[in-house]
């Protein structure tokens, strides 16, 4: 048998390169598919419901006065609302986020189970736009501007 002209050989390279690229493209799309979590608002879900058991994230509002702990003192239930007044009823156990507070924003990862609840794994919560650190909390503009005057002096 004779041996392949250099021509055949880097053909045969690249056919072998581009079944070995393909191969590892559909390897990770496999591994990511339980991985990929579609986000739905309250409308959405109200709408057109995940199948039961699917890995979404569900985005909204914390619905002012439906917060509530189980006796367990580690559940939490409330109710996340949308712009249309759609709501879904949540339930996470666990550790909440410090800035999970009612009336703020939220994004919960998990599933929708047999009763129409929510059941999160996780809590990611959204602060507003005007974030005050604590240190400055009470303070005027004035005083804010001038406490971070006084600290950029010393670096100069």
């Amino acid at each position: 048998m004779s041996a392949l002209k250099p021509k055949h050989q880097r053909l045969v390279l690249v056919v072998v390169a581009l079944i070995a690229l393909v191969a590892a493209g559909l390897l990770a799309a496999y591994a990511l598919r339980s991985q990929a979590s579609y986000f739905y608002l309250p409308e959405q879900m109200r709408d057109d419901p995940p199948a039961i058991g699917q890995a979404v994230r569900l985005g909204g509002m914390v619905e002012a006065g439906s917060l509530a702990t189980d006796p367990d003192g580690f559940t939490l239930r409330f109710m996340v609302t949308g712009n249309d007044g759609a709501r879904v009823p949540v339930r996470f156990a666990g550790i909440a986020p410090d800035l999970f507070v009612e009336g703020s924003g939220v994004v919960a990862e998990g599933r929708l189970g047999p009763d129409g609840t929510f059941v999160a794994d996780n809590l990611l919560a959204k602060h507003d736009e005007n974030y005050v650190p604590r240190e400055l909390e009470g303070m005027s503009d004035l005083q804010a501007a001038e406490m971070a005057e006084d600290t950029t002096v010393g670096l100069e």
